[in-house]
């Protein structure tokens, strides 16, 4: 199986100053996923399109699912980590991220005051993710990096989060987690992680192929 992760193009956050919680993509992230639908649909073929229900994924996954025909299947579990700063004052948001960046490990794990703790977020995100690849014919066994593929050889294109990528790339590679995952595997708005089972000890291991792929995004496209 391949497996190729996108981050959405690049979201409004920020209406007349004040946080949007679930926005759209800006004209540059509508841009973006167009670059990015270019580039997916040279390839020999994908079998399935997987979105988070957030609208900047949705709208990121559109022009793919134009260009090859395809329509995708929204999974609630993908979602990036909740945070419940609706038409809060931008400022506000901003320094409470720089605050944040300070913390202790130990108060990281337990989130943003009122939002999901990412204790949660990492176990919402893999369960969700495993379970997705177990109907697919994918699953981990009790050797930690060893994966079954039932060899189906599809080619599956999952739209959500630089956060929720990130989990799930972590744990793909059978790396313990962090609060931060969005910090150790950076993504650009509109890249793409490529992952796939490589036949290996009797079984299958995950490859990763590609990390942060922006080779469709030109210099101006470039955004995080």
């Amino acid at each position: 199986m391949e497996i190729i992760l996108v981050r959405h193009g690049e979201p409004g956050w920020v209406e007349n100053g004040r946080t949007v919680q679930d926005p759209g993509l800006t004209p540059l992230g509508t841009a973006q996923a167009r670059a990015v639908a270019a580039r997916l649909a040279a390839l020999d073929g994908i079998d399935e399109i997987l979105t988070s229900p957030a609208k900047r994924a949705q709208q990121t996954a559109e022009p793919l699912e134009r260009t090859i025909a395809k329509t995708a299947l929204t999974v609630a579990d993908l979602v990036e980590i909740r945070i419940p700063w609706d038409d809060t004052p931008s400022h506000v948001v901003e320094q409470a991220f720089r605050e944040a960046r300070h913390r202790p490990l130990d108060e990281w794990w337990d989130g943003v005051e009122g939002g999901e703790s990412f204790r949660d977020f990492h176990v919402r995100i893999t369960e969700a993710f495993e379970a997705l690849l177990r109907h697919r014919g994918v699953r981990q066994l009790p050797q930690r990096h060893l994966w079954h593929d039932d060899g189906s050889h599809q080619r599956i294109v999952v739209f959500a989060h630089g956060g929720t990528n990130a989990v799930i790339l972590g744990h793909l590679l059978g790396l313990d987690p962090t609060p931060w995952e969005w910090e150790r595997f950076v993504s650009n708005h509109g890249a793409i992680i490529r992952l796939r089972t490589t036949p290996l000890a009797g079984e299958h291991v995950m490859s990763l192929w590609e990390a942060n792929g922006v080779s469709h995004l030109s210099k101006a496209y470039l955004t995080r």
